[in-house]
Parts: C-alpha cells; structure tokens; sequence
C-alpha cells in the first residue's frame, strides 16, 4: 500500500470517527419516536429500565498508540450501527430470580430438552455454592452466569414479555459504550477519572457493587464499564476487525455462534480489572478456565469468571441474520 493510500484510509476513518457524534435519530416501525422505557416482567414485582440508542457510524477498535491496547483492539474499522434499546443497567440477580423459576432442565445438558421443542426455555438448576459467592444479591449484578445461560435468559425474556431481547453483538456493546466519543474512555483520556463512572480494582474493595451507583456515560448507560464485564453475543476472534472492509462501513457486524461454549466476548472490564481493561475497545475473550473449578459439568455457570455478567439490547428492526438467534450449546464442550 503506497503512502496516498495509507493518508486516503486515515481520513476516511478520520471522517467516520467525527460522524459517531451526529447519531441518527430514529422511530419505531409503529412510527413512534424512538425512546427509553421501563419493562415490567410479568407475574412478578421487577421492572428495569431501557436506553435509546440512536443508530450511526463510529469507527471500532483502538488506534495503535493508545495506552493499553491490546493486539485485538486493531486494525480499526467503519461500522454502521442500527437503532436499538439497551439496558441501562447490568442484568441483576433480582431479574435473574424471575428466570430460575419453573421447572429446572439437567445441567449437564439441555439437548433433550430441544429435541421435544426447539422453542423451549432451558432454565439453569440451583447451583452447587451460593450463585453470589456472598458479595450481595438484591440490586447486584447476575455473576458467573455462562454466555450460554445469559443467551437463554434473552430467549426466556422474550418470550415472558412479547419483545424479542438478546444479548448485544460486539459492535453494538461499544458504540453504546463510547456513546458518540472517540477519546479512550468515554470521559476522556485520563483514567484519574475513571472512578467517577465505574467500580474497578482501584476502589471496588474487591468486590462487585450494586448497579447504578456510579454516573452514567453520555447515553445513560450505568456500569457500562467496571462492576461486572459483559457478555456480548460474537464468538471471541482475535482478528475479528481484520475482516471487516477497509473502504466502506460494515453494517452490523457479528460473528455467529458455535457449540462450543467458548470463546465469547466479555467487555467493559469488572471490579477485579485494572483501569486498561475498562478502555472503551478493550475486549477479553473467555476460555475454559473460566470454569476449571466447576462442581457438576454445568453448561449455565463459570465458576472462576464472578467477574462476569451481562445486559440486554432489543433492536428497532432486527437484521436478519439475528432473527431467532439461540446459543448452540447443547452440553459442556472444552
């Protein structure tokens, strides 16, 4: 690639970046304008509430002279992101409660199950130790919940309130994180702000908090980074960025689900994490060790990861290739 070409690419990201600013407003198919609400889950008590994420382009990953960066943070690219809701908060045992109702399904496999009804909702059984690990139940995060489990919760919650949630693709999750910025943190650069806006290491006396307590980024997300990391819905590919196109915006990237139960992406960084690990691109994958200690071959916990949790999206019109998404895994692979 000649130097013309390398200055031609830097300002068309350039351009891209400026525009994650001027998010596109939108409306719902029913024409309503597009904005936050609370969910009620049926037959119970616990609401949560919903942000309105405005659709826009934003360029993904990191440039390579941020402090921090990861050698998965690259190279970066343009990506066109459609509106949708997120939740403002990490899910938290309370809605989790709602789910571990009914009738439990064998850990160790959920492939009978299926088999009689693919539509099924596959709760986890009650778990070996204390879920929490005794660090707070009411208003906490959900923790050490496999990307599975948090997959099935979307399936389950749908189903329980009409609206079709999932887990959000990579994409999405730091878009919504950056919220329009393209600075390291949506803040800013310097990370002796970071304790205003997230629970990590240096201050979260090590242990997770509950949601909602420190102020929120640019869109209303609170805990977006820190307290607990993320699930998202891609398999974890350390080139993944690679793969998108250099001279056009990819709209709503993903990399779709396996059986194997990792690797997936988590983001956001956790109270256990260092400041780095909360940067708006940094990314983890997770592996087996996330679960080496695991009492019952359970496909629906992660025992060493309490440092993991999730939050929902619900988009303003679906792509097609997330209609109907389910987790593949069927048993404890590897």
């Amino acid at each position: 690639m000649d130097r013309r070409e390398v200055i031609r690419r830097s300002v068309a990201i350039g351009l891209i970046v400026a525009a994650s600013s001027a998010a596109v407003e939108a409306q719902e198919p029913s024409g309503r304008p597009h904005a936050g609400y609370t969910e009620a889950i049926p037959d119970s008590a616990v609401r949560f509430d919903m942000v309105a994420i405005p659709g826009g382009t934003f360029a993904i990953g990191s440039p390579s002279g941020e402090a921090g960066r990861g050698g998965d943070e690259g190279p970066r690219r343009s990506v066109t992101i459609r509106p949708f809701w997120m939740g403002r908060a990490e899910v938290t045992w309370d809605e989790y409660a709602e789910f571990r109702k009914g009738g439990n399904i064998s850990n160790r496999t959920n492939a009978e199950a299926l088999a009689k009804d693919a539509d099924a909702v596959t709760r986890p059984t009650p778990p070996y130790p204390d879920e929490t690990r005794g660090y707070g139940r009411e208003g906490y995060p959900a923790i050490g919940v496999s990307h599975h489990a948090a997959m099935e919760y979307c399936h389950w919650l749908s189903k329980k309130t009409g609206k079709i949630y999932r887990l959000p693709t990579e994409a999405e999750w730091e878009y919504a994180c950056r919220a329009g910025t393209n600075t390291i943190y949506f803040f800013g650069d310097d990370p002796k702000e970071l304790a205003r806006f997230a629970w990590f290491d240096d201050g979260a006396n090590e242990t997770p908090q509950p949601v909602g307590r420190k102020a929120a980024n640019p869109w209303g997300l609170h805990d977006i980074v820190g307290n607990a990391s993320e699930w998202c819905l891609d398999r974890y590919v350390a080139e993944a960025y690679a793969r998108l196109p250099e001279d056009r915006p990819s709209v709503g990237p993903v990399i779709l689900l396996k059986e194997a139960p990792h690797p997936h992406v988590a983001r956001g960084g956790s109270w256990a994490d260092p400041a780095a690990a909360c940067r708006s691109a940094s990314r983890r994958g997770s592996d087996a060790t996330w679960n080496q200690m695991d009492p019952d071959g359970s496909i629906r916990w992660v025992w060493d990861a309490d440092f993991v949790g999730f939050r929902v999206v619900r988009a303003v019109d679906e792509q097609e290739d997330l209609k109907g998404v389910r987790s593949l895994v069927t048993r404890r692979r590897r």
